[in-house]
């Protein structure tokens, strides 16, 4: 059995209730022996921190946290806002913002990722095509993605994603002004621009979730259930250990080559798990190591 507490998303119906999205996360980690305490996630994005964490008990000690995910600034009012109901919060604000933002981890992964460059901005305002350009030149010629700090919008690929020719200052601006537009203010950090590289699609893209450096469970993404890649590892682990995040996640795919490339790096609190995954799969190596004090 398990002694650590698990923090949820709430139903915003039906607020004393789990999400129904992790109701078998939340199942799960009680047949763990876990107690299972409840975020309002809308309360913490509209700056109420301590109504967010009103139904967590006090002094609850270390809990794990999966749920939506937060802006970083609003993860360190969480973080911040649970210390003072004598809850800590395992992955510290500026562990999160390392795994869940692209330039906190893409350092360490350059060598195994597509080259990027990012420009910060607010949302709902692009780059100028200037400021564009210049982040375009320092990567290889030829095609890219634009996404910003976190998440890209692949599902609207001509549009707001895809970049034919990263020398194409016109076009690119088009489609980073299309990707702002679509983010609104949900727009993360600001843009990345990142080199295109032809992917395996018969293999489909892997997530390996990461405890204190190693890897306890690979799953398929959630965008493609129905594909199972077996990614090669050992190229990865050190990096990830470098990194020094205590519970994160990488999407990975197999380059036209055969090489296997790291497309992401997240927070594994926020990471989806996908369709058919076992919860207790990840949960149950989650949360037993603070049994020993961690």
């Amino acid at each position: 059995m398990v002694t650590t507490s698990l923090l949820l998303c709430n139903d915003p119906l039906r607020p004393a209730r789990c999400d129904p999205h992790f109701a078998a996360q939340a199942a799960a980690a009680r047949r763990l022996g876990s107690v299972v305490a409840l975020l309002d996630h809308d309360a913490l994005l509209a700056g109420d921190a301590d109504e967010a964490v009103r139904r967590v008990p006090r002094d609850l000690g270390a809990v794990r946290y999966r749920g939506w995910m937060i802006p970083g600034a609003d993860y360190a009012n969480l973080h911040t806002a649970l210390a003072a109901r004598g809850v800590r919060l395992l992955t510290t604000p500026a562990q999160y913002r390392t795994a869940h933002e692209l330039p906190g981890w893409y350092d360490t992964f350059a060598e195994v990722t597509p080259a990027s460059s990012w420009i910060a901005c607010v949302p709902l305002r692009a780059p100028e095509p200037g400021a564009l350009a210049r982040a375009a030149a320092g990567l290889p010629p030829g095609a890219g993605i634009v996404k910003d700090y976190v998440k890209s919008r692949k599902h609207e690929w001509e549009q707001a994603c895809y970049l034919p020719d990263l020398a194409d200052t016109a076009a690119v601006h088009a489609v980073v002004s299309r990707l702002v537009e679509l983010q609104e203010d949900t727009l993360a950090g600001g843009i990345v621009l990142r080199a295109f590289e032809s992917l395996r699609q018969d293999v489909g893209e892997a997530r390996v979730w990461w405890i204190n450096g190693e890897a306890v469970l690979t799953t398929a993404h959630p965008d493609t259930p129905g594909l199972r890649p077996a990614p090669a590892l050992d190229h990865i682990r050190p990096l990830v250990r470098i990194l020094g995040c205590t519970f994160v996640t990488t999407d990975v795919a197999q380059r036209a080559d055969g090489s296997w490339r790291v497309i992401e790096v997240g927070d594994g609190q926020v990471s989806d798990l996908p369709t058919g995954t076992d919860p207790a799969a990840l949960l149950e190596p989650l949360l037993e190591p603070l049994l020993s004090g961690d």
